[in-house]
């Protein structure tokens, strides 16, 4: 207790904001009524080049800047063939697929800057055709060689320089704690081998469930080397509110999913309070907080509804976008207004998420 000028005890909570107290800020309100941010270190302009890249919730960031018509930066965007396949492109800004460990930011950025060199350069699917191993879903007929697929490669990774050196903001949704590393040169891949690929030896790699210390160092690290090559760019993570798919562990998976966010989170928060252009968005205690009652989840309790996407997306629009969002999205939406904002973002249903591999073989 802080003693006052007379000597008597004071309760040191007394005057503190609203938002610091659970009765007044979240007790008795409905689920789209919360709003969580307190702190916006920077704004986004409409002249801000924003990158995306991290796990399948961070495409309905992506969606929605380029739909509301914010620069979302794709500098790896679709070739002038036309493709029979979506084949990935503009899903992030550039064709990397979905990022799930802070590990995997890390050897992209190492990768794409000539630091890290992996053994896998290629697995070789079923039906013959080539995948690359660090993004195994991005092209649904594969590669005919393995020739190919370094050329594409080669342009892929120029186009991840682009990104890391001429973005503004850079928004990454950690998704995963767990994933599967080659055991010769510790290089991370987003889906374990055997749920994509047919052929070469189980024993080369093994799970890993990634701890807070390693995910710590692992993100310092990246934000250190991405300062190098562009200062000036601000940073926003998220944490994703899907769960997993399934868990490798011997575990239930939803404890394995507990563990997984709560770790993330921590990983988040240090972040923040250690570099100063870093901030976090609570998208993920929006979407999964008691407040919200699971009315924002797809019956799977697993997906987010698009009413739960509008939600976290008119929360960030009003703090970061700030007098340039659109007018319709500047004050919290009442639920009727949180259903007819849904319907325009409808389409954020159809993302692409690699893990939905991993339960493909029940």
């Amino acid at each position: 207790m802080v003693p006052s000028k007379e000597g008597v005890m004071k309760n040191p909570y007394e005057g503190k904001p609203t938002h610091q107290f659970w009765r007044r800020s979240v007790s008795g309100r409905g689920p789209e009524q919360v709003d969580p941010v307190v702190h916006v270190p920077f704004g986004i302009s409409p002249t801000d080049q924003v990158a995306t890249a991290g796990s399948c919730f961070a495409q309905h960031i992506a969606r929605y800047l380029r739909d509301t018509g914010f620069r979302y930066f794709v500098p790896e965007d679709r070739p002038a063939l036309p493709c029979s396949e979506d084949e990935n492109y503009g899903t992030f800004s550039a064709r990397y697929g979905n990022i799930y460990t802070v590990r995997q930011l890390l050897q992209l950025f190492q990768r794409a800057y000539g630091l890290f060199a992996p053994e896998d350069m290629a697995w070789r699917r079923a039906d013959g055709r080539f995948i690359d191993p660090f993004r195994p879903r991005i092209q649904a007929g594969g590669f005919a060689t393995v020739d190919d697929l370094l050329a594409e490669r080669a342009s892929h990774l120029d186009a991840v320089r682009r990104v890391f050196e001429e973005c503004d903001v850079f928004i990454f949704t950690l998704g995963l704690t767990e994933g599967w590393v080659a055991r010769g040169d510790g290089a991370v891949f987003p889906l374990a081998p055997g749920t994509v690929a047919s052929e070469g030896d189980a024993d080369a790699y093994a799970f890993h469930n990634f701890t807070v210390a390693e995910m710590e160092t692992d993100l310092g690290r990246f934000l250190d080397a991405f300062r190098s090559v562009n200062p000036g760019c601000r940073v926003l993570l998220t944490v994703s509110p899907v769960a997993l798919v399934a868990t490798y562990e011997d575990a239930h998976v939803l404890a394995a999913t507990v563990y997984s966010k709560s770790a993330l989170r921590v990983v988040a928060e240090m972040a923040t309070r250690t570099f100063p252009t870093v901030g976090y968005f609570p998208s993920y205690e929006m979407i999964t907080g008691p407040q919200a009652r699971s009315v924002f989840f797809q019956d799977d309790l697993r997906e987010v509804r698009p009413e739960g996407v509008a939600y976290v997306m008119s929360v960030f629009a009003r703090h970061y976008l700030g007098e340039t969002a659109p007018a319709t999205i500047k004050a919290m939406p009442p639920p009727r207004l949180l259903r007819d904002q849904a319907e325009v973002i409808r389409e954020v249903q159809g993302v692409i998420c690699d893990e939905e591999e991993i339960d493909s073989c029940t």
